[in-house]
C-alpha cells in the first residue's frame, strides 16, 4: 500500500504545487489522477519516487517511509517503483530488447551494467514481457523505428521488468491517437490485474479515466477536490476540478461490452524479423 500524509511541495519560486495531500492507494488498485495543467499531478507522481523532493509530509510504500531515505537507500527503493513516461524516455539508438533490459540496470553490478551484460533470466523475462505486449517480433528494432504506441509498450515492459510494487504513469496517452490510447490504457490495467500491481496514472482524458480506472482523484491548485469512483464524475464535479464549462459531452456512459470490441494492439510485420531467435540475443547475457 502507498500512503501520502500531508504532502506539500513549494518550489523556490514560491509556487505551491501540492498542498496537504493525504491519500492511500491499496494494492492492486488503478487510480487515475485528473486535473488542469498546473494542478500538481506530475509533481505528485515525481514526489513519490523523489524525483521531486517534497517540502512537507511523508510518503510510505509497503511500510517503508520514502521521505526519510538517504541516497543509497532511495536507489534501492526506486527499483520497486516502475515509471512510465509521456515521452517514452527510450534510448533511440538502442534496440527494443536493450531498452527493456535497461530496467534491470539497478539490479546488476557496475561492469555488467556498463557493458549491458544481463543474466539469462533477465533476457528470458524481457522476451516474455515483449510477447505479452505483442512486440516479440521486434526485439532487434531500434527504438527510433517504432510508432508511438509501440514505444509506449516498450516503456511498459521496461517498467515491469523491475518487478515493481507500484507503477507511476505520467500521461501515457498524450501523444497517441484515440484507438491506441484505449489499447495502452487497457494493457496497463490488464497487466496491473495480472501482477496485482497498484498504479497511479496522471491523465488528461477524463473519458479514458472513467473507462479504465477503478478510482479517480481530482486535483485543483495542488489540493484534492474529488476522490471517488468513476461513475460519480458529474458535470458539477468537473466544474469543481476544471472550472465552468459545458461538461455534458465529456461524460459518457461506457457500454459493458465496449472494451471487448476494440482491436488488439497493432502488429507490424517485418520480413527481417519473422520470429524470436534467442541466439541473436546471446550478446546481452
Amino acid at each position: 500500500m502507498l500512503r501520502l500524509d500531508s504532502l506539500s511541495k513549494r518550489y523556490q519560486t514560491g509556487d505551491l504545487a501540492l498542498s496537504n495531500v493525504t491519500l492511500e492507494v491499496p494494492d492492486s488498485q488503478v487510480m487515475a489522477l485528473i486535473g488542469p495543467s498546473g494542478a500538481g499531478k506530475s509533481t505528485l507522481i515525481r514526489c513519490i519516487n523523489r524525483l521531486v523532493e517534497p517540502t512537507e509530509g511523508t510518503i510510505t510504500l509497503n511500510g517503508q517511509e520514502l521521505t526519510s531515505l538517504n541516497s543509497s537507500k532511495l536507489r534501492l527503493a526506486r527499483r520497486h517503483m516502475g515509471m512510465i513516461f509521456q515521452e517514452y524516455a527510450l534510448v533511440e539508438r538502442l534496440s527494443v530488447m536493450e531498452n527493456v533490459l535497461s530496467g534491470r540496470l539497478g539490479f546488476v553490478g557496475f561492469w555488467r551494467s556498463y557493458f549491458r551484460k544481463f543474466p539469462q533470466s533477465d533476457v528470458d523475462e524481457a522476451f516474455r514481457l515483449l510477447e505479452r505486449v505483442g512486440l516479440d517480433h521486434m526485439v532487434d528494432k531500434r527504438a527510433d523505428e517504432l510508432s508511438g504506441g509501440q514505444r509506449q509498450r516498450v516503456g511498459i515492459c521496461r517498467a515491469l521488468i523491475q518487478d515493481p510494487n507500484i507503477l507511476l504513469i505520467d500521461e501515457p496517452t498524450a501523444s497517441l491517437d484515440p484507438k491506441t490510447s484505449r489499447q495502452i490504457m487497457r494493457l496497463i490495467c490488464e497487466l496491473c490485474k495480472e501482477r496485482k500491481l497498484s498504479a497511479i496514472i496522471n491523465i488528461h482524458d477524463v473519458m479514458l479515466a472513467q473507462m479504465f480506472a477503478q478510482r479517480i482523484v481530482g486535483l485543483q491548485m495542488g489540493e484534492i477536490v474529488y476522490d471517488g469512483p468513476p461513475n460519480e464524475i458529474t458535470p458539477d464535479v468537473l466544474t469543481k476540478i476544471y472550472g465552468e464549462e459545458d461538461w455534458e459531452a465529456t461524460i459518457e456512459t461506457v457500454d459493458e461490452d465496449d472494451d471487448e470490441n476494440v482491436d488488439e494492439p497493432e502488429q507490424v510485420k517485418d520480413e527481417h524479423h519473422p520470429g524470436i531467435d534467442r541466439d541473436r540475443m546471446s550478446g546481452l547475457t
